[in-house]
């Protein structure tokens, strides 16, 4: 697992956390981190987020495969608030698009 961008021609596999405006945390997958970012923020992104604008990246991960980021976005949203909170380490973020 790596939290670095694409490397070469390789395309990575992110999961994903945002921190809604309203504090709520939004987790997804996506192969483009700077892309869907972009689409939450212009409101067509997942229903969750289009009514908690603008939304703001606070955490991901990359994985070289679909389904290992998949696999973790399930495990991510299986935490408790508090949970995701530790995972984040609120307060600082963790990397900047």
């Amino acid at each position: 697992m790596s939290q670095n961008s694409q490397e070469g021609n390789y395309a990575m596999n992110y999961v994903y956390i945002l921190q809604c405006i309203d504090d709520s945390f939004y987790t997804g997958y996506t192969n483009d981190l700077e892309k869907r970012l972009t689409v939450h923020n212009n409101g067509k992104g997942a229903k969750y987020t289009r009514c908690r604008l603008p939304v703001k990246l606070v955490y991901y991960e990359a994985f070289e495969t679909k389904s290992e980021a998949m696999k973790r976005e399930y495990s991510i949203k299986q935490l408790t608030r508090t949970e995701k909170v530790d995972l984040i380490g609120f307060g600082q973020i963790t990397k900047s698009l």
